[in-house]
């Protein structure tokens, strides 16, 4: 208390009277290095396919993913997730297409690796989600339950074959029991040792996965309850990391990440490994459609919540808009 005796001494105002002071004093930073797009490339097309739940984003033609790659590295994007979108006629009921050396998610793989190299790190989901007839990310059992253990050694081909294919990063997501220990073992038997692996370690049941299944075609009825996580749970999930590290997981995600940054936080908390989020397709289109409708600043939400899952504790933030806010933040600088 001052002599005046009615005015604070201490003002924390002081620090934010001007954008560079704000900007000096700033406590969590967004770079272009720590943003990875997610993109989809679709089998079959000649023309890039707009997801109508997804304003901006689409299913790509190898020719225009190979673009994608290219700026997304030249915008100081660290990363690239590929997800493939197979013909409807070549899914079946063990997901073969995603095990193919010339599925498109391996074809998609390679074209990205000859056209950036080493420059950008290419990751791949490992799941069998799309490329099955019945949209789950396992097989099923006689009583169409997803069998954990036969998916297993699906999930180990399709390691192999992408590792084979070129890729840096596997991430197995589909949430089953001993995925990443499975994974690691099939990598290091075909002499893949240094191709690593980004754990999906807590993946919620969440309902803001609507725009995806779009994205990727999905053919899933029903829900897929009964192998992702609870949403409901936090011990649950620091299960899940225990295992995934113990299992030998190179990296660990959280997912969706806006819905879950008290989860992300105590992961970020807990582990000495690099700790990624994956800003999901609905939250994505909550944005996309509030900023259509005039509701709010579109830019300025858009870093906002990206700056709230860094904060939150992700050192790597999978977002639909990596490129775009890479820009923005290199021309910041």
């Amino acid at each position: 208390m001052n002599s005046y005796g009615s005015f604070p001494g201490a003002r924390p105002r002081r620090l934010r009277t001007t954008p560079a002071l704000r900007r000096m004093v700033a406590e969590t930073r967004l770079h272009p290095a720590d943003l990875i797009l997610p993109a989809f490339v679709r089998e079959g097309i000649t023309e890039p396919v707009p997801i109508e739940a997804m304003p901006g984003v689409v299913q790509h033609t190898r020719d225009t993913l190979r673009k994608a790659a290219v700026e997304a590295l030249e915008a100081g994007v660290s990363g690239i997730m590929l997800f493939g979108v197979p013909e409807d006629a070549k899914k079946d009921a063990a997901g073969t297409a995603g095990t193919d050396p010339d599925g498109i998610l391996q074809v998609a793989i390679r074209d990205v690796r000859a056209e950036v190299g080493d420059d950008l790190v290419i990751m791949s989901d490992l799941c069998l989600d799309e490329y099955t007839d019945h949209g789950h990310c396992g097989v099923l059992d006689a009583d169409g339950r997803v069998d954990n253990d036969a998916t297993l050694e699906r999930y180990a081909e399709m390691a192999q074959v992408q590792a084979d294919a070129g890729v840096h990063v596997v991430g197995p997501s589909g949430m089953m029991d001993g995925q990443v220990g499975v994974v690691r073992d099939a990598l290091d038997t075909i002499g893949k040792e240094d191709v690593a692996i980004l754990a999906y370690t807590a993946k919620y049941s969440s309902a803001f996965y609507g725009p995806f299944r779009e994205a990727v075609g999905s053919s899933l009825k029903g829900d897929r309850k009964t192998y992702q996580q609870d949403p409901a749970n936090l011990r649950e999930s620091m299960r899940e990391l225990a295992l995934d590290l113990e299992e030998g997981a190179d990296m660990v995600m959280v997912k969706p990440a806006g819905p879950y940054l008290d989860v992300l936080a105590q992961v970020a908390a807990s582990v000495h490994v690099p700790v990624a989020a994956y800003q999901i397709s609905g939250e994505y289109a909550m944005v996309e459609a509030a900023a259509e409708k005039g509701w709010i600043d579109r830019d300025k939400a858009i870093l906002e919540t990206l700056t709230g899952i860094r904060r939150a504790g992700a050192q790597m933030i999978l977002t639909y808009w990596a490129t775009e806010a890479a820009q923005k933040l290199g021309r910041a600088v």
